[in-house]
């Protein structure tokens, strides 16, 4: 499996795994610039959910949320705010990170209101 496809099993796991917790799908893969991109956006509740997913195939080399480096928190940062100047409808905000884990069996953890 490439990357790009454990990626996307990864996401669309966490896209199911959020709407099964209540989340509302506002949308995917939200493109601001190269460098900056939403996996998820989501409603839960009044609360406007900016989510990173991780997701590796197994942790032999490390656990997906270490994936998530200062630089990408700084995109995400970036895109959240260029996000709520287009939609000012939005009071509430906050940047959730879900990792995937595909092997032996699929493990979900969701970390809420991350800070880097």
């Amino acid at each position: 499996m490439s990357n790009i496809s454990v990626g996307k099993k990864g996401e669309q796991i966490a896209k199911q795994y959020l709407e099964k917790q209540g989340y509302k799908i506002v949308e995917t893969n939200k493109h601001f610039s190269r460098q900056c991109e939403i996996d998820i956006i989501a409603l839960d509740k009044d609360v406007l959910v900016f989510c990173e997913v991780k997701t590796r195939t197994t942790t032999v080399c490390g656990v997906p949320f270490e994936a998530i480096t200062k630089t990408k928190y700084e995109n995400i940062k970036t895109g959240l705010s260029l996000y709520l100047q287009e939609n000012p409808v939005y009071k509430r905000f906050r940047i959730d990170a879900v990792s995937v884990v595909l092997e032996p069996k699929i493990e979900i953890k969701h970390l809420k209101s991350i800070i880097l």
